[in-house]
């Protein structure tokens, strides 16, 4: 299942203000499809969120738009450059952070940065210029002299970031950046994203944070190499149900969502915490009926409460409706 009227507008005519586009992008390893025609736009200045959970296929496609893994079908252009006829040309162009960090831990922060420089062939003139300007934007200033392996995550982490800016690439690809970084130091990589984006730079964000998703101007939600949602998160949220959902706070979990699930006209029930979302379609019970419900069949339960669908509501729905092969 995809969501149509969200994804009409990635297959919509080529727009001169997009950045990166992709049509139909596929890759194969042997009989395994990692990413299944994808179609993908992304303007000039946006901030796209992509989606998915491990396995998904969002490393694969990053890599591709990278030019660093060579697509089995389909087509894709980045920055104005071809992945396929013009990769070396593109990764002048473009900026990449890969889920793994990558610096030299035996390198102090500024050792790093001007090796990148290098790397990046920033001219000589101007690379310490560059280099002041990522100390300043990652908020490393007083910690240049200190050993990469001595920072903390979220440090390296904004760190890896200016490095993979020091040329001024358009456009950056994020994958799961703030992995495994704690809570404030993640809230201020996203401010460090934004800043980049109010500049011009175009952002594709790899995250299976949904509280990150918020901070995206759009979002592609992508499950089995196959893109199953896209649109802003107020979109996603608004058109992502199609149905009713509610929130019941009950005990033993398992039990109760095994009896919520089995209700004539449920849609789908999950746990989410200490409670569970049920999404009501035609023929369910009402909301206020199911709590006496679980009550009657010997499980503790509350009153069942409408709530507004969160992120991982609506990605959740929309990968069950595909596995169950739901036409749109």
């Amino acid at each position: 299942m995809t969501d149509s009227a969200g994804l009409a507008a990635n297959r919509a005519a080529p727009d001169a203000r997009d950045a990166v586009r992709a049509l139909g992008l596929t890759r194969r390893f042997g009989d395994f499809t990692a990413v299944d025609h994808l179609d993908l736009r992304i303007a000039r200045g946006e901030v796209m969120g992509f989606i998915g959970p491990n396995g998904a296929g969002k490393s694969t496609t990053i890599r591709m738009l990278c030019g660093l893994l060579r697509p089995s079908d389909g087509q894709a252009e980045v920055a104005g450059f071809d992945v396929r006829a013009q990769a070396q040309q593109l990764r002048e162009h473009i900026g990449y952070m890969s889920q793994k960090f990558s610096l030299y831990g035996d390198l102090t922060v500024a050792e790093n940065l001007r090796f990148f420089a290098g790397i990046y062939r920033v001219p000589r003139q101007l690379q310490r210029e560059r280099v002041d300007y990522a100390i300043a934007m990652s908020g490393l200033q007083g910690r240049t002299d200190a050993l990469v392996a001595t920072l903390a995550g979220g440090w390296k982490q904004r760190l890896a970031l200016g490095c993979a800016i020091l040329h001024r690439p358009p456009v950056l690809f994020l994958d799961e950046p703030t992995s495994g970084v704690e809570p404030s130091a993640r809230r201020r990589f996203w401010d460090l994203i934004h800043e980049l984006a109010a500049g011009g730079v175009t952002i594709l964000v790899s995250t299976h944070y949904m509280e990150e998703a918020e901070y995206c101007h759009r979002i592609a939600m992508i499950d089995r190499g196959r893109l199953v949602a896209s649109g802003s998160p107020g979109e996603l949220r608004a058109r992502g149900l199609g149905a009713d959902l509610v929130e019941i706070a009950c005990a033993p979990l398992g039990r109760a969502l095994q009896r919520l699930a089995g209700l004539p006209g449920v849609v789908d029930a999950s746990i989410f915490g200490d409670r569970v979302h049920v999404l009501l379609g035609d023929g369910a019970p009402p909301p206020q009926q199911l709590g006496r419900l679980l009550r009657e069949a010997g499980l503790q339960a509350g009153e069942a409460q409408r709530v507004p669908p969160s992120l991982e509501d609506v990605f959740v729905r929309q990968v069950a409706r595909g596995h169950r092969g739901e036409g749109p």
